[in-house]
């Protein structure tokens, strides 16, 4: 989503820093381009105007002048700033203290994404909170509204109000209270109407909702592709409701971000949740600082690792370790990996995610490569038998030809999994020689990973330094083949 911005910060930026000093000019030229970025994304103008004049205050200060790395200076203090227009340090969380049933109460426009995002925070309160949940739908408008919230119950295992027809908002408001309470429901998630756009009689709706079920929390959903409205949108509701939070949906297209940069400066409401995919399990809660950091090109390390806790299943996990203590590696262990960089958003999302990955993620969109080549890969494996799998080295011409057949592609895509599977091969036998996962460790204190082995290390993922992560070796590394060049077509 922040692309766009991010590539342009990025080169204003690096000016800076190739500098070995900077004067005051050199930072209000740098400010200049910087308003100009945030103008293009879509940034509302106070909000603009609010944080270029504080970074140049900061900036053109004599500790940042006078600095050793003055570049740097001023980055730190274009990302703390940031971090304060979301919202500042503090990640905003949901306000659950209070007797059950606890209300939240959705609202927004129509189309804006409230009953997708009703039941993905619905699922996340159930899987992660352990929360005890009931979803019910007030929108009597809108066409078979009820009957999707029903819908997404069901995948979700999440309880909803059986559907009476011919009631009114309030009085599905009431009947859900009562449910909720006989049903000993720790949250009660309330869907209501929207429409085409603010007027009276919705917001005449919204309170009468408000005054029967007094929520605890009114998120705002408004879909950040809708760019500046949508901050107009939440200044609208703002001023009519008791607001505690935003949703912003659809974080994972290509608006550009001036949505969510403008949204707490303007309405004063943190935003509590970003919708990430269609998945019902694509969604966030929005910390202000790993947002700033992918902004500025700084990469996002705490969400990645949240991510691979949650893709990475701990028996395939402590499988794995014990057959790399033993210095094995087979076909079956790579396509797991495969399966879980899909699970864990794809090649795309990590390179995002990753600092100093900027580059390997513009050389991957420019060369085609999306996440379609590890399904490929993935068919490719699937395309062979248990013994194959179990040992490569049965793989002769005659076979290759049959697993080509089976996935759809061509001998030389077979190679290169095979290819790929033996570096990785490699590198666990490495680790065996030198000690299993112990003795690894035990070498981290000598000049870290790139040190003790450097078919592993991280400076090659992707970055083109000699050895990169074994598959994942960027252009020249020595630790892998270079994915940007696997199954091009």
């Amino acid at each position: 989503m922040f692309d766009s911005l991010s590539d342009r910060l990025g080169g204003v930026f690096d000016k800076l820093r190739g500098r070995g000093a900077l004067k005051e000019q050199d930072v209000r030229d740098a400010m200049r381009e910087v308003r100009i970025a945030l103008l293009e994304a879509d940034v509302a103008l106070p909000v603009v105007r609010r944080f270029v004049d504080r970074v140049t205050e900061k900036a053109i200060g004599q500790s940042v002048l006078r600095s050793v790395t003055p570049g740097q200076q001023v980055v730190k203090i274009v990302n703390d700033e940031l971090i304060e227009t979301l919202g500042g340090d503090v990640t905003p969380e949901l306000d659950l203290a209070a007797s059950p049933p606890v209300v939240i109460m959705m609202v927004g426009l129509q189309g804006s994404g409230k009953t997708t995002s009703t039941a993905k925070i619905s699922k996340l309160l159930k899987d992660k909170q352990g929360k005890k949940v009931m979803m019910a739908s007030l929108d009597v408008n809108r066409p078979a509204a009820q009957e999707q919230l029903k819908v997404l119950g069901e995948q979700t295992g999440v309880a909803t109000l059986p559907i009476i027809a011919g009631q009114q908002p309030t009085e599905i408001a009431t009947r859900a209270m009562q449910a909720a309470k006989l049903q000993a429901v720790d949250v009660l998630m309330l869907d209501t109407a929207g429409r085409l756009h603010v007027d009276q009689q919705l917001m005449d709706e919204m309170k009468a909702v408000a005054g029967i079920a007094t929520p605890r929390e009114t998120l705002l959903v408004v879909d950040s592709l809708t760019g500046q409205d949508a901050v107009n949108v939440a200044q609208s509701f703002a001023g009519e409701v008791d607001l505690t939070g935003v949703v912003l949906t659809r974080m994972d297209g290509d608006a550009r971000g001036g949505a969510a940069l403008s949204m707490r400066a303007v309405t004063g409401k943190p935003i509590k949740f970003a919708g990430t995919g269609e998945k019902m399990d694509a969604i966030e809660v929005f910390h202000p600082s790993r947002v700033a950091n992918r902004i500025l090109g700084m990469g996002d390390i705490v969400s990645m690792v949240e991510k691979a806790a949650e893709a990475v299943k701990v028996e395939e996990a402590e499988e794995l370790a014990k057959r790399m203590e033993q210095g094995k590696f087979d076909l079956n262990d790579l396509r797991t990996q495969l399966r879980q960089m899909q699970s864990m958003g794809g090649l795309g999302m990590l390179a995002g995610m990753m600092p100093g990955m900027k580059k390997a993620k513009a050389a991957m969109a420019a060369s085609n490569m999306d996440d379609k080549v590890l399904l490929r890969m993935e068919a490719i494996i699937g395309s062979m038998t248990k013994k194959e799998r179990a040992n490569p080295a049965l793989l002769n011409a005659k076979r290759k030809i049959r697993v080509a057949n089976g996935s759809g592609t061509q001998v030389q895509d077979v190679n290169k999994v095979l290819k790929m599977h033996q570096e990785m091969s490699k590198a666990m036998k490495q680790i065996k020689k030198m000690g299993g996962l112990k003795g690894l460790a035990a070498m981290f204190g000598k000049g870290g990973l790139d040190a003790a082995m450097p078919g592993l290390g991280g400076q090659g993922l992707g970055g083109g330094a000699k050895g990169g992560l074994p598959g994942l070796g960027g252009p020249g590394g020595a630790g892998g083949p270079d994915l940007s060049k696997f199954l091009k077509k």
